[in-house]
């Protein structure tokens, strides 16, 4: 790989962390968007921007060919966690050979990522005899790519392999497998009453909520590393009032679907015997994010790309994480998903959020001997 201008790149990085790009407002990801294909314009490669819904922001897809069968589909967010504002109460900042701001690591770092890669091998005339495809959603962060997913992974099944630029870990290591994550929506009706008057003739829909709260957390079985979280809960009107209604929100982490089925037979049974007599209980969702998981081919490029670090003595491992990445729709199609190729850092989705700046080029040639070797093996 030729040697690439950090300063420019860290340049359009700040450019990019200093857009606001909550998940749930267009303008933001669109101005992310027209800046990414004003970069692609500039090689020639062609743009196609979606609106899946009106929500969110357009979806870009950028590929170098005309051809609807691609060797590689690599995968970036453009939407944040952080709403409207974060950008100008903390912008884009350097200290001590790290980058901070909203966004820098999860996923901007992971967008400039791609576009310099990939000017850098087509300005070296790599890239001739490869169909590239790109894929930048918007509807990733909170709202789990319901709107893009289904775009997602129709490319991934017309690609070879696929390739997503989230943050290396902290520890520089990639990302081979993710769990699972199913999300549900409780709602718990009771009976009000006054709870000085009235008491007895009350069923506590609070009550009913607390029971479900003990059950689903004793759930959690961290020997599978499934995890079961009530992550937010409502209910009530008034301290002097037999709450008439509860609501939570619960959060699953799984690898194993028998897991899956094991909490939502348990929710089943709750539901028919509830805790509190009189109370009644629903349950919406599901999953939102297949686990990722890596089959044979997968393994065999993790072989080859340990190698590649080697070779460029870029030491990493790989880590299994718990978080939701696009590639794991990718991968429950069956397409081979290395996650993490984006540069070091840490503390997303929150003040913390770093981007190691010595990372930036050494994993760029990471990704581009990747990449050659992905198309040199056709």
């Amino acid at each position: 790989m030729k040697s690439i201008d950090v300063r420019s790149y860290l340049v359009d990085l700040e450019t990019l962390v200093n857009i606001d790009s909550v998940s749930t407002d267009p303008a933001g990801t669109t101005q992310v968007g027209n800046f990414l294909a004003e970069k692609f314009k500039g090689l020639g490669w062609q743009i196609k921007s979606e609106v899946y819904d009106d929500t969110i922001g357009p979806c870009l897809k950028i590929t170098n060919s005309e051809s609807d069968k691609y060797d590689i589909l690599l995968l970036a967010h453009m939407d944040t966690v952080f709403p409207i504002g974060t950008a100008k109460e903390r912008p884009y900042s350097e200290k001590d050979g790290r980058a901070y701001g909203p966004g820098v690591i999860d996923c901007k770092a992971g967008l400039l990522s791609i576009f310099y890669v990939l000017e850098s091998m087509q300005q070296e005339g790599k890239l001739e005899n490869a169909s590239i495809c790109v894929f930048y959603n918007s509807d990733h962060e909170g709202i789990s790519s319901k709107f893009s997913y289904s775009h997602s992974v129709e490319l991934a099944e017309k690609s070879r392999y696929v390739l997503v630029l989230e943050g290396a870990r902290a520890n520089g290591n990639l990302v081979h497998q993710r769990k699972g994550i199913a999300r549900y929506k409780l709602s718990i009706d009771g009976v009000g009453a006054h709870a000085g008057v009235d008491f007895t003739s009350g069923r506590s829909a609070i009550n009913e909520l607390g029971s479900w709260i003990m059950t689903l957390e004793q759930a959690t079985d961290l020997t599978k590393e499934t995890t079961v979280n009530v992550g937010k809960v409502s209910g009530g009107t008034s301290v002097s009032a037999v709450a008439d209604h509860a609501s939570a929100e619960i959060d699953v982490r799984y690898y194993q679907l028998e897991e899956l089925k094991r909490i939502e037979q348990i929710m089943s049974d709750m539901i028919k015997a509830p805790h509190v007599e009189g109370t009644t209980a629903k349950v919406e969702g599901g999953v939102s994010r297949p686990p990722m998981l890596p089959n044979d081919e997968t393994r065999a490029l993790m072989k080859q790309i340990e190698a590649i670090g080697q070779e460029l003595n870029i030491p990493f491992g790989w880590t299994a994480s718990g978080g939701g990445s696009d590639g794991s729709f990718a991968a429950a199609a069956g397409i081979p998903t290395i996650d993490g190729f984006g540069p070091v850092g840490g503390g997303a989705h929150s003040v913390r959020e770093y981007m190691e700046i010595d990372t930036i080029e050494p994993r760029m040639c990471l990704l581009e001997k990747t990449i050659e070797y992905i198309i040199a093996a056709k």
